[in-house]
């Protein structure tokens, strides 16, 4: 009797292990040891293919000649760090210089472009005149770069050529980031917006004191979208920008790669550390204030993005 008993309550743990519960989603049961491990080999090799580049560019900027020269041209760990190429870039004012040009195109182009992309997003996510079929009008012209030719005759035409303007003004607007904003204010519940408007808030004050507290997230994502835009660009500066002083660190960073120690002879270097050892240089710098700010809002991106592109 009491092997019978044992034998039926082990029949019904061995089902309720087999069992699958039809009120949860597939993807919420429990995974298999072997397709943890198949995603940590992935998740690690998606890993190590972004940090072993990484390091290779700190260890180059940090290595001397002689280990340079024996590793080939990049090394993966400096036996003997020095901080050569660094004091060498910094030697005078052209990286510093560079740097303040960076950083202001990249703090007044974010808040130009935030501003530009709230302010439309709002409007077009609220009922318009004519309804869909203007909006989807507007919408699809904003899919379509003007071309290189007619932005540089425009650029021309305002007098922006060889000004900070140039590097700004056509850059403030993505159409991207515009449908995304704009899908995650039409998330927003219609009430909150009615019953502002029924307590007499206008359109900035229900803009202002509605939607852009619940919007951080988007908000926050959108920004990072334009600075990381602003930092990286240099194709702009090659085209609008002939004074040196008015030179991003990006485009320092381009003629340094191509031309190699003449760009050196430009930028006032008076030391000669190696070639390789400079160029890394120049990209930790690049590179450094973006990895800064990513980790602080990289949080709100699940939110911002993915939310956002649920309706359109």
């Amino acid at each position: 009797m009491t092997a019978t008993i044992s034998g039926l309550r082990a029949a019904k743990r061995r089902d309720k292990q087999l069992s699958f519960n039809p009120g949860r989603p597939a993807w919420k049961e429990p995974a298999s040891p072997i397709y943890n491990a198949i995603k940590a080999v992935i998740i690690g090799g998606i890993s190590l293919s972004i940090v072993i580049p990484l390091l290779l560019v700190v260890s180059t900027s940090l290595a001397d000649d002689e280990q340079l020269i024996a590793a080939g041209g990049f090394v993966l760990w400096p036996t003997h760090p020095t901080f050569a190429a660094y004091q060498a870039i910094f030697s005078g004012d052209f990286m510093f210089r560079a740097l303040g040009v960076s950083a202001f195109i990249t703090a007044v182009g974010t808040f130009m472009a935030l501003f530009i992309t709230i302010t439309m997003a709002y409007a077009t996510s609220r009922p318009v005149l004519l309804g869909r079929p203007v909006l989807l009008l507007v919408l699809f012209t904003l899919l379509f770069a003007p071309g290189l030719i007619p932005m540089f005759l425009m650029v021309k035409q305002l007098g922006l050529l060889n000004t900070i303007w140039s590097l700004i003004l056509p850059g403030t607007f993505a159409a991207f980031n515009f449908v995304v904003m704009r899908s995650f204010f039409m998330n927003i519940p219609a009430e909150l917006i009615e019953a502002a408007r029924i307590d007499g808030a206008s359109d900035f004050m229900i803009l202002r004191k509605v939607v852009l507290p619940l919007s951080k997230a988007v908000i926050a994502v959108v920004g990072l979208f334009y600075a990381v835009g602003f930092w990286n660009a240099f194709f702009n500066a090659m085209l609008y920008i002939n004074d040196q002083t008015l030179y991003p660190v990006q485009l320092i960073l381009r003629n340094y790669v191509v031309q190699g120690g003449s760009m050196a002879d430009a930028i006032g270097v008076t030391s000669t550390p190696p070639p390789q050892s400079m160029q890394m240089a120049v990209v930790v710098v690049a590179l450094l204030p973006i990895l800064i700010v990513y980790p602080f809002l990289q949080k709100h991106f699940t939110k911002g993005v993915i939310t956002g592109a649920i309706k359109g």
